[in-house]
């Protein structure tokens, strides 16, 4: 990609915990638990944490993809090239939807409390904190960062300071009857309030951004889902035990009225402030993150081209800011409370079930190219677990979010069908695994390649000589057995076009080297290296030999060779290229991935994305 396109890698694992875990501590916790409780009764509690099993697959299965492939509109992102464009479009629209509504119930919740301090109409306060935090993002992403984690750090030390207060007046008679609307409401109830765990989604937005993203998306995310699922379930447990059930159920402020009873006047004051920090990161969190997804359609024609440009200075997707915050204003304005929260948790949940699926395609169709440096634990079962614990929520939601989730796939694919397949012409992991099956081809090399730039950009990798060798290097593939004299000849006449000299005296050259002592250097690798002559000039040819070339004393015939050929002049770098090859050929999984590479482009791939010490 270009660089002027990119955007700037400058948040830390700290912003991504702070950016997570803001998004996440919100509505869902100083709103939802007096709505969710008519619903469930003092189990509350429990569904929270049910809610947060039933993430732990999306989290593992989106802290893979993304350290894969951190680019802006991550889930979009990983989801399109998985699934190809139509389902991409659906992910895509589905997490700007849900992380947008998620936020403009954030810009509610600062409504319902700055409307006790001064006497302005609810909207307008929504719509001018909306403004604010559109102009907080378009500074750039280090500003509204810094924001975020100042706000988070001073919410969870609030409400650490709440658990603590409020469990010595806790009154454990207001946990009896437990379930009063059966099992079932648990489970429910896990649905109707798994928007709580929307944040998590919004660091794969912001994936291009991250400062090492190989270690700090997973471990961000991971501390995240942890750190605040207890602190979920500490809260809404203790809130439970202060509130009798008449008070706390449709309470709009549930948390500042716990507080009101365990620290009286000062303690309900403390939370409602603590409760307008979360909103505010919230919202600030979601335009941040919302806002980075029409921009990565856009950047794949299935959005239009405006919402893709970036300031000059700023590297922020302007247009995309501000057509999340418009869209944010408008379901404030026409959105009743309820129809929100259902719509946003039926978004996040098709997402979630659409990053599970994503994973298992991404690993089923063994590109070459994929390689995250986090793999889910327990492949393919915890994906499984994740899919059907989200078909489950959705089943015990009951029938309107399912008929809204039927209602917007129809509808993303309409989009897709008038707009997107007109303009985008793509294959996706998808196809490689029926190429794969049906041992036809049918995939182009558009992924591979691109999933290439982006390791060579995640990995900071910088082209040297070497790398420019390999990339003009002359591969072979060759199916069948050979002896060595056959595979020389094949070699001879293959340098002689580089060197312009004759490909007997390569040939001679070569055969005189083996003589002298083997090249095979271990089981499966030979490293042919000849001098040509006077002057300068070097070449490198790769070869795989699936049967393999049987080489003079080799235990085994050789799968790998790199054959080096080099002038006098050359001598230096000659062992500069001996060393970088040996740094790749001992890498863990390399015979395995030489083997497995289905043509030549993909052989080069593995040399040129090795990780090896440049110079």
């Amino acid at each position: 990609m270009d660089k002027k396109k990119r955007l700037k890698k400058e948040l830390s694992l700290l912003d991504v915990f702070c950016i997570a875990s803001g998004a996440m501590i919100s509505s869902g916790l100083f709103i939802l638990p007096g709505i969710a409780s008519a619903e469930v009764g003092p189990a509350l509690f429990v569904s929270y944490i049910v809610a947060s099993f039933f993430a732990i697959p999306t989290v593992l299965s989106q802290a893979e993809l993304v350290t894969a492939m951190p680019k802006a509109g991550g889930d979009y992102f990983f989801i399109a090239r998985s699934m190809g464009p139509a389902v991409g479009t659906i992910g895509g629209l589905a997490t700007w939807f849900s992380l947008t509504l998620k936020s403009a119930f954030a810009l509610l919740g600062i409504s319902a409390y700055m409307a006790l301090l001064v006497h302005v109409p609810k909207e307008l306060i929504a719509v001018l904190f909306c403004v604010l935090f559109m102009f907080v993002n378009l500074k750039g992403a280090k500003h509204a960062g810094r924001f975020q984690v100042g706000m988070v750090l001073a919410l969870i030390a609030l409400l650490v300071l709440y658990v603590i207060k409020g469990f010595t007046h806790i009154q454990v008679s207001r946990f009896s009857p437990f379930v009063p609307f059966g099992a079932g409401s648990v489970f429910s109830t896990a649905g109707f309030i798994f928007i709580s765990y929307g944040g998590l989604t919004k660091i794969a937005s912001v994936a291009e951004e991250i400062k090492n993203p190989s270690k700090n998306i997973p471990l961000g995310m991971i501390l995240s889902l942890i750190i605040i699922g207890i602190i979920y379930g500490l809260v809404v447990f203790v809130t439970t035990g202060l509130l009798d059930p008449e008070v706390l159920h449709g309470s709009l402020t549930p948390i500042s009225d716990g507080a009101r009873v365990a620290m009286f006047g000062w303690g309900a004051a403390i939370m409602a402030v603590a409760a307008v920090l979360a909103f505010v990161s919230t919202a600030n969190a979601g335009i941040m993150s919302a806002s980075r997804y029409p921009m990565a359609m856009s950047r794949d024609n299935l959005a239009p081209a405006f919402l893709a440009r970036v300031g000059s200075k700023s590297k922020i997707p302007y247009f995309s800011v501000v057509l999340t915050a418009v869209f944010m204003i408008l379901a404030v304005l026409f959105l009743r409370l309820e129809l929100l929260v259902k719509a946003a948790s039926v978004f996040l949940i098709l997402i979630y079930m659409l990053i599970n699926a994503a994973l298992i395609i991404m690993r089923e169709s063994r590109i070459t190219n994929y390689k995250p440096t986090f793999k889910s634990p327990l492949y393919p079962w915890m994906q499984i677990a994740g899919i059907i614990g989200c078909l489950f929520l959705i089943y015990q939601m009951g029938t309107v979010p399912i008929a809204m989730a039927i209602i917007f796939v129809v509808a993303g694919f309409v989009w897709y069908l008038c707009y997107g397949m007109l303009r985008v012409k793509r294959t996706s992991a998808l196809i490689h695994i029926v190429e794969r099956l049906t041992s036809k081809d049918l995939a182009d090399d558009l992924l591979r390649v691109e999933l290439k730039e982006i390791i060579r950009e995640r990995d900071d990798i910088s082209e040297d000589r070497f790398d420019g060798l390999i990339k003009e290097a002359v591969v072979l593939d060759i199916d069948k057995s050979v002896e060595m004299e056959e595979f020389f000849k094949i070699v001879s006449k293959k340098l002689a076009v580089k060197f312009e000299i004759t490909a007997d005296y390569i040939y001679n050259l070569l055969i005189k080297r083996e003589k002298e002592s083997s090249t095979v250097i271990k089981d499966g690798l030979a490293i042919p290296h000849i001098v040509t002559g006077e002057g300068k000039g070097f070449h490198i040819l790769v070869a795989r030999c699936k049967e393999g070339v049987k080489f003079y004393g080799s235990r085994k015939p050789v799968n790998t060779v790199f054959v080096l050929a080099g002038a006098k002049g050359e001598r230096n770098f000659h062992l500069k290229a001996l060393s970088a090859i040996a740094q790749i050929a001992q890498k863990k999984h390399f015979e395995e991935l030489w083997m497995k590479a289905k043509n030549e482009e993909e052989l080069r791939d593995i040399v040129l994305l090795a990780e090896r010490h440049r110079v």
